[in-house]
Parts: C-alpha cells; structure tokens; sequence
C-alpha cells in the first residue's frame, strides 16, 4: 500500500465507520478505551454514540498532548483521521517516550452532529459558543437578529429575493460585518445558526471530565482541537481561541503563523464559549498550559455559510422527502470534509506537524526534572 492510500485508509466514510476505526487502531496499539455513551439517542444508522478516549506513549507522564475531533459534527471526518493515524506511527510514539509525554486522543466530541451529518449537537447548540458562564451572559451579538430571518428562508434552496437581501447586507456593511453577525453566537434564537444554548451541553460536561481526569498531575498540557471549514483550500490556519496574555506561548510552541481572535488577525471573527476554554478550571495545576484550533480549508466561507443555511433548513423539516434532503446533506458534508487523498494527506502532514510542535514546545516550556 503506497504512502497517500494509507494515508487515505485512517479516514473513516461514516461516524460509525471513523469510530470503528479510532477504536480498532487503539486496541491493535495494545491501548485502552474509554467510552461516554449519550444515552437516549440513536446515530443515522441506528448505532450508539460516543465520546471514545485512549491514550499513547507512558500513560501517566508529566506532559500531556492532546488531540481531540469532532467538536463540529461533521468536521470530525479531517479530525478523526490524524487520530487514528497515529495509532500507526511508530516514530511519534517513540518521541512521546522519549520526552515523557502522554497524548490523549478524545474522538467525537460531538458525536451526534458528526452521525447525523449536523455542526451542531442534538440540540441545535454550537459546542463551540456553549462554554460560557450563564450566569453572567452578556448578549454581544445584536445583529443576528438582523439576518436571522435571511439566514432561514421559508423555502430551499434560497429564492432570487432572499438571495438580494443578503447581497444588499454585505454591500451596505461588507462580508466581514456578515460573517460576524452570523458567526460570532447568539443565545436568542434556539432554531437558528451558531445558538450557545442556555446551560453547558452533555458533550461539554462529558468533555471537562474527560480533561479533570486525564489531565490530573500534569505539568503541563497542549491541547490541539481539529476544525475544517474556514481559509484556503487544505491549509491549517492556526487559531488561538484563549486570552491575549497566552499568546506569546503558543507561538512559542507552535510557530509565529499562530493567529489568535484576541488580536483578530484571524478568518474567524472573534468570538466566545470556544471548548478549549475548559482547560484552565478543568487543569488549574498545570503550571504551563496552551491551546490552538486547526482550522483546515474546504470551501469558499460564502458556500460554507450556505451548506449550515440549508442543514438548518431541513433540520426544522422532518419530513422532508429523501430526494430534497439528500444534496442538503451531501452540501453539508462537503462542506466540512474534502474526500480527496490530496486533502487528507495535507490534513496528516500539518497535524503531524503540530503534535510535534507540541511534545518539543512543552520541554521547552517546562523542561522535565
């Protein structure tokens, strides 16, 4: 088997199939699992979900890596692959010996939205603006309220009119202006696109216990959260989603084309309630702790926002017949997933790429004793 088709072998075509995966990769590596189970609701082929945990290199080491997929549904196709790939590469796993260091691979962290083709959870929250403090919510994004109803026509695909409004939108105040209103989370409409929900869902529950456990004793952590659907076509942009003041760190570790919403240098706009905000209160004895989301390209963001547009769409009509949903999904999919070999071995280089960055980035940060 050449190179690029065992590349091509990790990713799996399916949540089911990329689970299988995960899991037989860890059990061949002589790997424990752990699996979280949401109860109560079936994936689109009838199966179990699950949040699936193993780890590789000395399980109990002073430094953790950590990888972890599937935080947007689909986009767990690009994150899934890396993890299993490395179930299969003996050089990494030697690095992590060698530098004592643990790599945590946390797989469908939205296992839901990844079965059932959905960026978002079972319901309808984006796992991505939900990490917040309810108590304490401020509502900084009033102009959703403005294009919500643009976003959700009553009909699809999106009439001549409705496809006006939106052009007019963007001429009177720009895409950026657009791609914020969007984008940046609301908390005020629980049909609409990138809602926050009013409380922490099961999946960012689940995953605060994941990191509380795997991350207790550790000195120090980086965490890589896999993401597609923003920038060129198959590049990794480097996304720090925390605090302006642990900037310099991340770049340290993982290179000075690291942007950060904090400096707004990013294809994302700013934005909060991102999962790796659950690092500081889930790990506070990790004297040395970073994050950064790679944000792998697949589409034009105008195409991307459109494939959301219509999942939405359909999400709010069940009974839809199969012929209208099906290219709403397949949209949806190829959205967040390029099922190209060219792609996915761009995918595997870069994240390589980074999990290496990290095991080195943290000796320099916080050399073993």
């Amino acid at each position: 088997m050449d190179e690029m088709n065992e590349t091509a072998h990790f990713f799996g075509n399916s949540y089911l199939d990329a689970r299988s995966k995960f899991r037989a990769a860890a059990l061949a590596a002589g790997q424990s699992l752990e699996s979280f189970i949401l109860e109560g609701i079936q994936g689109a082929q009838g199966e179990d979900l699950s949040m699936d945990v193993a780890t590789l290199g000395p399980p109990r080491a002073s430094h953790l890596a950590v990888i972890s997929s599937g935080t947007h549904g689909p986009e767990g196709f690009c994150g899934s692959g890396p993890q299993v790939a490395c179930f299969h590469d003996a050089d990494l796993q030697a690095r992590l010996h060698a530098t004592d260091t643990t790599l945590l691979l946390i797989h469908a962290i939205n296992p839901y939205g990844f079965s059932h083709l959905r960026r978002v959870n079972e319901d309808n929250i984006d796992l991505n603006r939900n990490c917040v403090d309810f108590g304490h919510l401020e509502q900084r994004n009033a102009a959703y309220a403005e294009v919500h109803p643009l976003l959700l026509p009553d009909e699809w695909p999106p009439s001549p009119a409705n496809r006006e409004a939106i052009a007019a939108f963007i001429a009177q105040r720009g895409q950026m202006a657009y791609q914020a209103a969007v984008t940046l989370g609301q908390y005020t409409h629980p049909d609409g696109m990138f809602y926050g929900g009013t409380k922490h869902a099961w999946s960012v529950r689940t995953l605060r216990g994941i990191l509380e456990a795997y991350g207790q004793g550790r000195s120090a952590i980086a965490w890589i959260d896999m993401h597609t659907g923003l920038g060129p076509r198959g590049h990794a942009e480097k996304i720090h989603t925390g605090s302006a003041g642990e900037v310099p760190l991340a770049r340290q570790i993982w290179g000075a084309d690291l942007v950060s919403l904090s400096e707004n240098d990013s294809t994302s706009p700013p934005h909060g309630g991102a999962v790796s905000l659950l690092l500081p209160g889930a790990c506070p004895d990790a004297k040395v702790q970073t994050t950064v989301s790679m944000e792998f390209g697949t589409q034009p963001i105008m195409a991307v926002l459109d494939a959301m547009r219509g999942d939405h769409w359909l999400a709010q009509r069940p009974g839809t017949p199969a012929e209208k949903a099906a290219p709403i999904k397949k949209a949806i999919r190829d959205a967040f997933y390029t099922d190209d070999d060219d792609w996915r071995g761009m995918v595997w280089g870069q994240t390589r790429t980074a999990v290496v960055q990290a095991i080195y980035g943290l000796q320099r940060a916080h050399p073993r004793k």
